[in-house]
């Protein structure tokens, strides 16, 4: 049984193992093609599901990493959003509600959340108040600091 799941793997772009044999990759959608500086674009969850929604058992995960989309004006052909996803500018704040809830549904009691957030569009406090559990620890990274990598244990 595979210990950690990865709700919104993308192009798996953070991996040093991008086959890791105990993490369950999702994600809502496949894509493969090139983007526009010629690197190559792999989207290929081994499940494909909606962060909203998960298709897992309550508390089977010791480890989930929640890194969704985090544009909501981008278009929807650009390099990023083709990358990272993209949020509805509409529901963005009851998407990434519910993500959170689903994430911590599938914890095991004691497991741990790690959640990535870039505030490009949306601050990380506005975010962050969408869910009633409070972070254990974060750091900021990124040229601008505005990449968040915040930790939560359940």
């Amino acid at each position: 049984m595979k210990r950690v799941l990865d709700v919104c793997c993308g192009g798996r772009m953070f991996y040093f193992d991008k086959q890791h044999p105990d993490v369950v990759f999702a994600d809502i959608r496949r894509e493969t093609g090139l983007l526009t500086n010629g690197q190559r674009l792999t989207v290929a969850p081994e499940v494909l599901a909606d962060f909203r929604a998960l298709p897992f058992a309550d508390g089977q995960f010791r480890v989930v990493v929640f890194d969704p989309p985090h544009l909501t004006h981008s278009s929807a052909t650009c390099d990023m959003t083709r990358k990272y996803g993209r949020l509805d500018k509409a529901t963005w704040p009851d998407d990434l509600r519910r993500g959170f809830a689903e994430c911590f549904r599938v914890l095991l009691p004691d497991g741990v959340l790690i959640f990535k957030w870039c505030e490009q569009d949306i601050p990380v406090a506005k975010v962050l108040a969408l869910t009633d559990r409070r972070p254990l620890l974060g750091h900021r990274s990124g040229k601008a600091h505005k990449t968040h990598w915040i930790i939560f244990l359940k």
